[in-house]
């Protein structure tokens, strides 16, 4: 298997956490992918005509795209369990669900003071992502850490990766401040081996 890959970015961090917990990683060769979304690194944009990563080619010439995806093959491939039958499922592609969205609200910000030019930018437009951040990280706060505290799942690697990317890209915002309980979840979180072995180039 070929994985297209770059150290920054939080989505590959997923995958390549859940290939750590899987014992999967000997299994798939890195392939080395750059480029911002203005300008696509055109290796991923032959595999992914979405030009994102990360992307997996299976053994068979398949390829697979989005993290989520990518994750729940990868988990049913080594029968590990991330995806628990029964209600428990909702529970975690819920909590999926909400990392990426963490994710996905927090890289606009950094594409917008990053990509575009410093006369187009709009901070109130940058203020909006951040207060859907604010909503989750309350919300994880106050409803999911019962979850949160349970046996590993997707839906915590996906939390896991994104408060790292929080960290990584956006720490003058200091989430932990109001948010206790998430900052000492996230504490033990990110000293799985897994974390440790994924963290960001220079986190």
């Amino acid at each position: 298997m070929r994985l297209y890959h770059s150290p920054a970015s939080p989505y590959v961090r997923k995958v390549m956490v859940v290939l750590h917990e899987t014992g999967l990683l000997p299994q798939v060769a890195l392939v080395p992918v750059a480029g911002t979304p203005v300008a696509p690194d055109a290796a991923i944009v032959s595999s992914n005509p979405l030009g994102k990563i990360p992307a997996l080619e299976t053994g068979t010439g398949e390829v697979l795209y989005d993290s989520r995806v990518i994750c729940r093959w990868l988990d049913e491939r080594a029968g590990a369990g991330l995806y628990p039958p029964g209600d428990r499922l909702w529970q975690v592609l819920t909590l999926e669900a909400t990392a990426d969205g963490i994710l996905d609200a927090a890289l606009l910000m950094v594409y917008e003071w990053r990509i575009r030019p410093e006369q187009n930018r709009h901070t109130p437009w940058v203020e909006g992502q951040w207060s859907k951040i604010a909503r989750a990280l309350d919300a994880l706060e106050s409803r999911w850490m019962n979850h949160l505290n349970g046996p590993l799942d997707a839906g915590q690697i996906g939390i896991g990766a994104a408060l790292g990317y929080l960290d990584f890209r956006l720490s003058d915002r200091q989430w932990r401040a109001a948010h206790p309980h998430l900052a000492a979840w996230e504490a033990e979180f990110s000293a799985r081996p897994s974390m440790q072995a994924t963290r960001p180039p220079s986190a």
